[in-house]
């Protein structure tokens, strides 16, 4: 039987390729216009979590927009934003300090908050979809 998927069009972001490796995912696919993120959190280089919050919010964006300027476009493109909070009554407000600094002028995207008990060590993570100017 032959596979009649065809293959997914990965976007890798410069470096942390073993990161993916390691854990057997993609940072973005695009598909139909769309190019789908996997979500991105405030790791260190060696992967481990940032412990400051308001600087693992910064990485976590900073990686996002690696992988969305690998795909060609910017944080403008983004259509849909999830984000992830472990405590989110304690951690919202010092988090929405920060998301200013990257999300731009209005019109903003649309945007789900999620309130987790376990991040894989993380307090924040953020995932998003987005469309045009992905070339």
């Amino acid at each position: 039987m032959t596979n009649t998927q065809p293959k997914r069009d990965v976007v890798f972001p410069p470096g942390r390729h073993a990161l993916y490796e390691r854990n057997r995912y993609s940072p973005a696919v695009r598909s139909n216009g769309f190019l789908f993120v996997s979500g991105q959190v405030g790791s260190l280089e060696d992967g481990s979590p940032e412990p400051d919050l308001k600087q693992q919010v910064r990485r976590a964006f900073t990686n996002l927009n690696a992988i969305l300027g690998a795909a060609g476009g910017s944080f403008d493109d983004v259509v849909d934003v999830t984000v992830f909070m472990v405590d989110p009554q304690s951690t919202f407000e010092t988090i929405w300090e920060v998301v200013p600094e990257f999300w731009g002028e209005a019109p903003h995207p649309t945007i789900t908050a999620v309130g987790v008990t376990w991040l894989y060590g993380f307090q924040f993570e953020i995932k998003v979809i987005a469309t045009a100017g992905m070339t």
